[in-house]
């Protein structure tokens, strides 16, 4: 018998990762997720690691859980990040700090460690989650640390593609526009929604099927997906 695939998902808590929680468990992957206040799993193909991921004794806690729990690592999904709007000129060093320590550090500790899984097993996918803006800037919505991080993460995906293609494992990312969680005030999403050419903002479930496509779609490698609902192809 095939042995269950394991998925680790961190930012698991809300949002698009509580979603790529339940989206991996319905196609009967076990799940180890992280995020810095997450509860503890009742189900017993769910293991919960909570902790803040830009620190490497959390990312090592969370490979370390996945296979003495699992016994293996199959897909990782990058979806922790910090989103700060701000003119440029008035991010704070704090702001600067909790950005790339999150959205770089956050990256780099547990994909090294999960890739590195994934060598010895010879197979495995890992999927990061950036944004649209990174390649869509607008002027409406500045947010120049996101394309500074985010950005770094698109850069990446392409490189380890290359680097670890022949080794089995798979690096693609999903790039969404603005997807409407509990961060977006009612008020605002008229306007959020006006931003995309299909006129409305995404949902949970849009960005799930994305990361599940490329989950299922062994020959895609350095991809990015759009999920922007055509923001990346103009406004």
């Amino acid at each position: 018998m095939e042995a269950r695939k394991v998925a680790v998902i961190t930012g698991a808590s809300q949002g698009i990762g509580a979603g790529l929680v339940s989206a991996f468990r319905g196609i009967g992957y076990s799940v180890v997720a992280n995020s810095r206040s997450i509860r503890a799993s009742e189900h017993s193909e769910v293991v919960t690691v909570a902790g803040d991921i830009s620190d490497s004794a959390v990312a090592e806690e969370v490979i370390a859980t996945a296979l003495d729990r699992f016994g293996r690592i199959d897909t990782l999904v990058n979806n922790a990040g910090i989103f700060i709007a701000k003119p440029f000129t008035e991010y704070t060093r704090e702001d600067y700090d909790n950005v790339l320590q999150v959205n770089l550090g956050g990256f780099f500790h547990v994909t090294q460690k999960a890739i590195g899984q994934m060598v010895e097993q010879g197979n495995g996918h890992v999927v990061n989650v950036t944004t649209t803006l990174v390649e869509y800037a607008n002027s409406s919505l500045p947010s120049a640390l996101a394309s500074l991080t985010k950005g770094g993460l698109s850069s990446v995906t392409k490189s380890l593609a290359v680097e670890f293609g022949g080794r089995g494992v798979r690096v693609n990312a999903v790039s969404p526009g603005i997807i409407g969680t509990p961060m977006h005030p009612e008020e605002t999403r008229e306007t959020l929604a006006s931003l995309h050419p299909v006129g409305r903002m995404g949902t949970v479930e849009d960005v799930t099927r994305g990361v599940l496509y490329l989950e299922q779609a062994p020959f895609v490698t350095g991809e990015f997906l759009h999920v922007d609902g055509g923001q990346s192809a103009g406004h």
